[in-house]
C-alpha cells in the first residue's frame, strides 16, 4: 500500500470510551493518538482508503496500546488481564475499569504551582514560533520558576520584542551563532537545579514541567529526554520525517545507565535514540563535571548532534539518563522537501562527527558502524529506491552526501578537537 504524503491527527482520550471517527474510506490517511487523561499511551498510521474492517481495526489499537498497557500493569502489579480481548470485543466497560487500575499510580493528583526548573528556549529569527511557544509555557498548570529566551544571532529586534511582551520571562542575546552555543549560553545564565531545553517550534502539555521535574526525583539521574509527538503531519516532507527520522521514542520509560553503556560499546551507543534535543533536561551541576555543549558539532561547523554527544559523555561518566514520556511536547516539522534535505544532510553530518568524536573517549564500535551504515544500508536503499526514490528515499543523496561530509570535516579538524 502506498504512504500518504499527508495524515489527519485525531488525539483520542480514552477515558471515556473508544469513539472512533468515521476514517476508513477516507481519502486522506489518518494518524491516532491514544491518550488516558495526561498520558499518551499509543499511536496508529491509518494509510488513505484501509482496507481493514472495524474487527481488525480493534486489533491494531490493542497491538499498539500494548507496551504502554502491559508497562504500567507491571509497575501497578496487576494481573494480566484479558484486556486486548476486550477492546476487540468492543467491551468497553470492562477495559476502561482495568485501565482506570493499570494507571492511576501513575497520574499526578495534585501539583504545585511551580517548580524549581530553568526552561531554557533557544530560538533564531523565528518570533512567530516563539511567541506560541511561550503563550504555552506561561500557561501551564504547573509552571517552570525561571523561563530564559536565548536570541541566537538576531538579525533584528523581532525576538527581543516577544520577549518584553511578557512578564517573568529572561532575555539573552547570544551573537554567535550555533545551537549548542545558544544551549550553553542558556546553561549559564540559569539559576535554578534543573536545566530543561525547548525549541522554538515546540508545544508544551499542561504537565511537562512538573514530569520534567519530578524525573530529577530519583537522585541518580543526571538528565532526561521526553515524549515529542507531531503537531501536523500535513506535507510529504512532514510525513517523511515522522515515520523515519521521529522524535517519538514510545510510551514507556527508558533508563540508560552504565550497564546499557558497557552493553552496546562494542557496536557503539546508540545514543541518539535516546531523545529528541527538543524536549531534554539536565542537573545544572552535571556542566561543571561532563562540560558544556560541544560548539564544534553546530550547524555552522561539523552539523549538529550536540545533544547525543552530550547524552554520551553524561553515561560515560556513569550518570543515568531517564526517558520519561510523561513530559509531553508537540514538535512541528519541517512542511518543504527541500528544507527537510537540508535537515538531514546536517543531522548525517553532525552523526558522522560526533560518533567519531566519541570514540575518542572509549574504543567504541562506532567506525565499524559507520562503514557498515555507508557500504550495507545505503546500498541497499539505492536499490530498493531505484529509480524513482519515493517517500523515504527522498532523503537518500542527503543522507550519504552529509555521511561522507561528516567524515571529511572529522578527518580535516581531527588536530582541533584537542585544543
Amino acid at each position: 500500500m502506498k504512504a500518504s504524503i499527508s495524515y489527519h491527527i485525531h488525539h483520542l482520550n480514552l477515558t471515556s470510551g473508544l469513539h472512533l471517527p468515521d476514517i476508513l474510506d477516507m481519502e486522506q490517511g489518518q494518524y491516532l493518538v491514544f491518550w488516558w487523561r495526561s498520558m499518551a499511551v499509543g499511536h496508529v498510521f491509518l494509510e488513505p482508503k484501509s482496507e481493514l474492517d472495524l474487527p481488525e481495526l480493534l486489533k491494531k489499537i490493542a497491538a499498539a496500546l500494548g507496551p504502554a498497557v502491559e508497562y504500567y500493569a507491571k509497575l501497578s502489579g496487576l494481573p494480566n488481564w484479558p484486556w486486548r480481548m476486550w477492546i476487540e470485543q468492543e467491551e468497553t466497560q470492562k477495559w476502561r475499569e482495568f485501565f482506570e487500575l493499570v494507571f492511576a499510580p501513575v497520574l499526578t493528583k495534585e501539583v504545585p504551582r511551580h517548580v524549581p526548573v530553568s526552561a531554557v528556549v533557544c530560538t533564531s529569527n523565528r518570533a512567530p514560533q516563539l511567541k506560541q511557544c511561550l503563550d504555552r509555557l506561561l500557561k501551564l498548570e504547573c509552571q517552570p520558576q525561571e523561563i530564559i529566551v536565548v536570541d541566537n544571532a538576531p538579525a533584528d529586534n523581532a525576538t527581543q520584542q516577544v520577549v518584553e511582551e511578557v512578564e517573568s520571562v529572561m532575555y539573552v542575546r547570544e551573537p554567535r551563532i550555533g545551537l549548542d552555543i545558544a544551549r550553553n549560553t542558556g546553561a549559564k545564565h540559569a539559576r535554578l537545579p534543573v536545566v530543561a531545553y525547548l525549541d522554538d517550534d515546540v508545544l508544551v502539555t499542561p504537565l511537562w514541567a512538573y514530569h520534567v521535574w519530578e524525573t530529577f526525583k530519583d537522585p541518580n539521574v543526571a538528565a532526561m529526554t521526553g515524549l515529542v509527538i507531531a503537531s501536523h503531519l500535513r506535507s510529504e516532507a512532514q510525513c517523511i520525517f515522522e515515520k523515519h527520522w521521529s522524535f517519538n521514542r514510545g510510551y514507556v520509560d527508558k533508563i540508560y545507565d552504565t550497564h546499557y553503556f558497557k552493553a552496546t560499546l562494542p557496536k557503539g551507543p546508540p545514543v541518539w535514540e535516546i531523545g529528541a534535543g527538543a524536549n531534554m533536561a539536565f542537573r545544572r551541576d552535571v556542566f561543571e563535571e561532563v562540560g558544556y555543549f560541544d560548539e564544534l558539532l553546530d550547524a555552522g561547523a561539523a552539523g549538529c548532534n550536540g545533544d547525543s554527544e552530550m547524552w554520551y559523555r553524561v553515561l560515560a561518566k556513569g550518570h543515568t539518563i531517564h526517558y520519561n514520556p510523561r513530559a509531553i511536547v508537540f514538535h512541528e516539522h519541517r512542511e518543504n522537501v527541500q528544507e527537510l534535505k537540508k535537515q538531514i544532510f546536517y543531522y548525517m553530518r553532525g552523526h558522522a562527527v560526533a560518533a567519531l568524536r566519541q570514540q575518542r573517549y572509549y574504543r567504541a564500535g562506532y567506525p565499524k558502524y559507520l562503514a557498515k551504515l555507508l557500504l550495507l544500508s545505503y546500498s541497499r536503499s539505492a536499490v530498493k529506491g531505484f529509480p524513482d526514490y519515493p517517500f523515504q528515499y527522498r532523503t537518500l543523496w542527503a543522507q550519504v552526501t552529509g555521511l561522507l561530509s561528516g567524515l571529511a570535516f572529522y578527518f580535516k579538524h581531527t588536530k582541533n578537537w584537542d585544543k
